[in-house]
Formats: C-alpha cells, structure tokens, sequence
C-alpha cells in the first residue's frame, strides 16, 4: 500500500491518470502488432547474399594483395615502404 500511497502523493488528477493510461494503451496497440509481424518474420539477412562461383572472395595474400591487378598497392609495412 505504501507504494499506492507513493504515487497518490503527487496528486495526479484523474484526468492525468486517464491520460496516461490512454497513452500507454495507444503505444501497446501500435507496438503489439508490429511485434508479433517482427517475430513471425524470424531473422533477416541484410545486405547482398554471397556470390555464387569462388569460395574466397578476397583472394589476396600478403605479399600479392591484389593478384592479378596491375594497380595494387604494396604492402606498407615491409622494410622497403619504411625507408
């Protein structure tokens, strides 16, 4: 009881009471539904799904970052880039 007391303490109208309960049954009809939508649905991937074809889609390795591509950069850390 002393938590009911508690709350009658900041002399809420009954209107304020009202509006609030109003309030928060407004926000369950809105959430409710869009809830149980979200979880029937389950998980969803997002973004692109893998490409069919190679496993590896970054073929590269550390001395050869980009194999078979003339622009690549060198690795910055080998002793040559340190100079």
């Amino acid at each position: 009881m002393l938590a009911v007391e508690l709350l009658l303490a900041f002399e809420y109208t009954p209107l304020a009471v009202g509006g609030i309960v109003i309030a928060i049954i407004l926000a369950m009809g809105l959430l409710v539904p869009y809830l149980i939508k979200e979880i029937r649905r389950g998980k969803v991937e997002l973004g692109p799904r893998t490409p069919t074809g190679a496993g590896d889609t970054h073929p590269g390795r550390r001395g050869d970052p980009a194999p078979g591509q003339p622009e690549a950069q060198a690795d910055p850390y080998t002793r040559r880039a340190q100079r």
